[in-house]
Formats: structure tokens, sequence, C-alpha cells
């Protein structure tokens, strides 16, 4: 009975929706009417993984096929279509194993979900399926990063709600060099006109919101693919397949969101959303607003950090960097003079014990690293750094909590006023100084409220008696003068990672030149297809 009604539906074409114009039209060959509402039903594509639908697709697809129904009930023109999210690693890991294309393995899934989803009687528009790998699909995915690769983010241009900040052609930005507009830091002191060619496309591409960099990742080589933090488990393998993971630096393709990290935390309050989902988006951001502080390292030039707590400067008694930090790259022959033997981890030499404990380090993820933060592992690295408000030579460690990829990969540390620094100095046996007088009755450890401030008193600043607010715009404002830091805003949002270095995903539409250096292909060579190739295996 149940399948007779659903053939029924299929050959009346009862869930045909109507376009205004053009050639889909309802059942009885119709455009829509102008004048009856329409409405538009959106699902998660289905990845067709796996050999069919799981419990978990119906759950929400009935719910939406209710909705739908109920709106087609009182008369509105309903959309309800349903694509399928059909590139990735599962049907490429399928085709390494067996050696059928993975496009196979795909459509041979594609046809199961489309049965079962039938027999589940949603009211889908038929004529309206798709796959992301659909050439006419994958056309217009490489069309949108087209225009993102070929954008830049101007935080001054007025948009159309008249807010500053949006993306403009990067021609438009090559026009406004010619004209005169300050290159970026890296090439301060130049003219455009003092360029060549190679040195202007860099500039440009510096700044384009689709841009190539080098990038910490998680590097699944049993995989032969970089994987998100998600995919990776508590104990440092892959997902799918249980393959070991490591950090490794590899040149990614990126997106510059962080460009709209304040729109997006702002436009937070234009949307519907349950608070405690837009506070859990806001925390995503992590807008902060502190401090750059420049840490001078004898010899080896300066060492940058932010920090939310200027005023704490004082109280900082050792700097820590991740393992990934070019800091490393050239540490000192012999332990300084000082150096406690709770700081070597046992090794000889500075050089031996950064190299071991970088190694320990790659074996873990991102995940792992601020999970084992309790632990308080580290090493000294034999640097000293100045602290600039003080001139005392602090000790540079480096500990796999700090995360070469988040911030400047290094941190001040105030173990009075942080309970993690504070744990760290414990261990390793590192002053401690208080400079926020704790409140009658504290029973020692890190005091990380509001109070006076105290131990506050350098070269040409006074800090001690100030409200914490105070002390950290008095200290701002003289790290600045002294031209050893400047006040800023920091994101905990990072700039979005999109590569994969595998074969069954939509193909960039790049080519490379002889600087191996992008070039946009243009958009009359879309679609760029896959090419067939004998062997799916990651290289």
């Amino acid at each position: 009975m149940e399948t007779s009604w659903q053939d029924r539906w299929e050959e009346e074409g009862t869930f045909h929706t109507p376009n205004p114009t053009g050639h889909l039209t309802d059942a009885e060959g119709r455009h829509a009417d102008p004048a009856t509402p329409s409405f538009f039903v959106m699902d998660m594509f289905p990845y067709p993984s796996g050999a069919g639908l799981h419990v978990g697709h119906p759950l929400g697809y009935i719910a939406t096929d209710v909705v739908g129904r109920y709106r087609r009930m009182k008369g509105e023109n309903v959309l309800h279509a349903l694509g399928y999210d059909a590139f990735g690693l599962p049907a490429e890991q399928y085709a390494v194993q067996t050696g059928q294309h993975p496009r196979k393995t795909t459509e041979d899934n594609i046809a199961t979900m489309r049965r079962q989803l039938r027999r589940l009687g949603l009211a889908h528009d038929p004529r309206r399926t798709f796959a992301t790998t659909d050439p006419e699909y994958v056309r217009w995915t490489q069309w949108i990063f087209l225009q993102i690769f070929n954008a830049w983010y101007d935080p001054d241009a007025v948009r159309p709600d008249g807010g500053r900040g949006r993306a403009r052609h990067v021609d438009e930005l090559v026009a406004e060099y010619e004209k005169g507009r300050p290159l970026p830091e890296a090439w301060a002191g130049r003219t455009w006109a003092e360029l060549d060619a190679v040195e202007r496309r860099r500039v440009v591409d510096s700044q384009r919101l689709a841009y190539v960099s080098e990038t910490p990742v998680n590097w699944c080589p049993g995989l032969g693919t970089v994987l998100a933090n998600e995919e990776v488990t508590a104990e440092g393998r892959s997902e799918r397949g249980n393959f070991p993971v490591f950090r490794r630096n590899l040149r990614q393709w990126n997106m510059r969101i962080t460009a709209y990290a304040d729109r997006l935390a702002e436009d937070l309050d234009l949307i519907d959303w349950p608070e405690k989902v837009r506070l859990m988006q806001r925390n995503w951001i992590g807008r902060s607003e502190g401090a750059m502080v420049t840490f001078q390292v004898p010899g080896r030039g300066a060492l940058e950090v932010f920090t939310t707590r200027p005023d704490t400067l004082f109280g900082a008694t050792f700097m820590v960097v991740a393992p990934e930090h070019p800091l490393l790259d050239d540490v000192p022959a012999a332990w300084p003079e000082g150096t406690r033997d709770v700081w070597t981890g046992g090794h000889a030499t500075p050089a031996e014990a950064v190299a071991a404990y970088r190694a320990a380090t790659a074996r873990k993820t991102a995940v792992e690293r601020q999970a084992d933060a309790g632990k308080k592992t580290g090493v000294f690295t034999g640097h000293l750094a100045v602290n600039p408000v003080n001139g005392a030579a602090i000790p540079v460690f480096t500990a796999d909590y700090v995360l070469w990829g988040y911030g400047t990969g290094a941190i001040m540390a105030v173990p009075g006023g942080d309970d993690r620094d504070h744990e760290f100095a414990q261990a390793f046996e590192l002053p401690v100084v208080h400079t926020v007088r704790p409140p009658e009755g504290h029973e020692g450890g890190a005091w990380t409220g509001d109070g006076e401030v105290i131990n506050s008193v350098g070269d040409g600043i006074t800090l001690d008696g100030m409200d914490v607010a105070s002390a950290k715009a008095a200290m701002t404002a003289w790290l600045e003068e002294r031209g050893v830091g400047t006040g800023t805003v920091t994101y905990r949002l990072r700039d979005w990672l999109f590569s994969r270095q595998r074969y069954w995903g939509e193909p960039f539409p790049i080519v490379y030149d002889e600087h191996d250096m992008p070039i946009a292909l243009p958009e009359e060579l879309l679609p760029v297809d896959l090419p067939d190739v004998p062997d799916y295996s990651p290289r």
C-alpha cells in the first residue's frame, strides 16, 4: 500500500515545485503564481560514505518534512529538495583499498540513499536533487573560490548597511598602491614603483581573502591528509582508520575569516538564536583587548607576546614559547649560569633538551596538548629574555600547552596572577611576584581577582596604589611611549584552513608559475574536472 502511493506521487509529480519561469513547472505544467507565498525547506546534505542511511538521518528529515507538508497544505509554494555532500575521505579510502573509483562508490551509495529516502515518503522534489560532485555544482564551488581569491578586505570601506569593513576586488588594491597607498610592514620604506613584478604579486597575494601559508596542522601519514581537531581522537589518532596523527608545518590554503571577527561578534545580536548558543559563538571568536609587548632576547632579537594584563608585567618572571617557535632553531651551546637542574629535563645541553622535547611534542595533537596542560611538562631553552619594565633577565621555557598557531606562539608568565603559570612555577622552582594585593586570608598561590596594584614601580612608571583598570591603561601608554609595546585587540578565532592532500575533492582552479606563486584560472575554463588517475593512494 505504502509503495503504491509513493509510485503514484512520483508518476503524478505530486511534489514538483514550480518556478515563476523556465522549464520547472508543477505536475500540470503551470508556473508559480507570484501572488502565492513561497517557502524553502533546507536539510543538511547526507554524506554518501556508507551503504545507506542511518537512524540519525530520518530524525531530522521527518521533522522538516512535517513543516513542509504543513506549509503546503496552507497553500504555499514549498520547495523541499535534498543534495548529497559527495566528496571526501571515506570514498577515497575505499578506492585505495579496493581499486574501485571513488565516483563509482559514491554514486552507488547515493542510489541506495535515494531509494531509502523514497521509502520514507518524504516530499522532496526529485527533479531538484544533485550531488556536490556534479560538474555544474563543482563549477559554482570553484567560481565562489575565485571571487574570494580575487578579493581583499578593506577595514575602512563603507558597506551598504552603513558599517565599515568589506571585501573589494584586488584590482582596486593595486590601483590604491599605484596612487601611493603605504605598503604592508614587510615592505615598509619602499614604494609600489620600486617593486618588481614578482614583489608586487607577493604584496597582493599576502592580502587576499584566500591565501597560501605554512601552517601547523594535524598530519595523518596513514590517511595522507590533514585532519581537523574534531577528526582526531583524545588518544591522538585519526577518527577514521585509527592511524597516528602528528603536528607538522605544511603549505596550506587558508580563508581570512579573522578579517570579519568583529562583524561576526556584533551581528550575533541580529539573529534569533538561544543566548547560550550566541555565548558559545562569542567565546569561539574570543575577542580580547590588551597589549602586544616586545621582550628582547640578547643575540636573537625580539620576542613578542600578547597579554590581556599589561598591568602585571612587573610580575612576569619567565616566558614560554611553543615547541615550533623559530627561536628554538638556534639555542645556546651551554646552559647559562643560574640554570637549575629541574629546568634541563636531564639533558647536557639546551640543544639536546629542546630537540627531545620537540620530538615528544610532534607526537601529540593540539587537542592532546591542551588536555595535558595540567601535567606541566617543559624544558628551559637556554635563552634569557629582558623584561622591558624592569630590565630583569628571565628564562625562556618551551612547553607544549603553548600552541604555535595561536597568537604569537609565546606567552609571558605571571605566576602571581595566573593559576596555570603558578603551577608551572612551582614545578620548575621559579620565582613568584604578586602585582595585585591578595585579600586578607588569601592562602597563597595565584591571586586572579581585582585589588590594589603592588610591586609595580620602574623607570618612569609607578602603578602601585592603582586599581587594575587604571594600571592597564597606564602601562599600555608607557609601553607605546617607550616603543616596546602597543595596545591591540586579538581573537581566539583563527583563519580557516581548507586544504586537503587527497584526490577525491574539488580541484582548486589555480595553476602555479615558475616562482611557485598561484595564478587563478579564468572563469570561462570552469569547471576544472578531476583527472583520471590509476592510483588513488596518497602521496
